[in-house]
């Protein structure tokens, strides 16, 4: 899977950030094998706002592209870290219920006579 581009908005990346999300992606490399090198990922992270102090303002935003589908997830929380977890999750179990159609698909039987 290919980090095509990670962008803070209304925010700078620091080194700390960056190294949390090329930690949580590792799990999606994992899911997206089969997909190379085609699996693309886009990532943006950063605050709704400049002027609030409290509430949900971080924001994360995953764009996940593989052959024939693209996935995309947003996140809206208190925390800058439970907004990309919660983005992340999103797009795994998107990808999960995609693998799971195609195996379905893949062990349905043709009943005798119905070619």
């Amino acid at each position: 899977m290919n980090l095509i581009s990670l962008l803070g908005t209304n925010m700078d990346l620091t080194d700390g950030i960056k190294k949390y999300i090329d930690e949580r992606i590792d799990m999606l490399e994992k899911l997206t094998t089969n997909f190379e090198p085609a699996a693309e990922l886009r990532v943006e992270v950063g605050k709704t706002t400049n002027h609030h102090a409290k509430g949900p303002f971080f924001r994360a935003e995953m764009q996940l592209a593989i052959p024939g589908d693209v996935f995309r997830s947003e996140a809206t929380e208190e925390d800058l870290y439970k907004a990309i977890d919660v983005a992340r999750d999103d797009i795994k179990r998107q990808l999960q219920d995609r693998k799971e159609k195609f195996v379905d698909q893949a062990k349905r039987t043709v009943r005798p006579g119905k070619e």
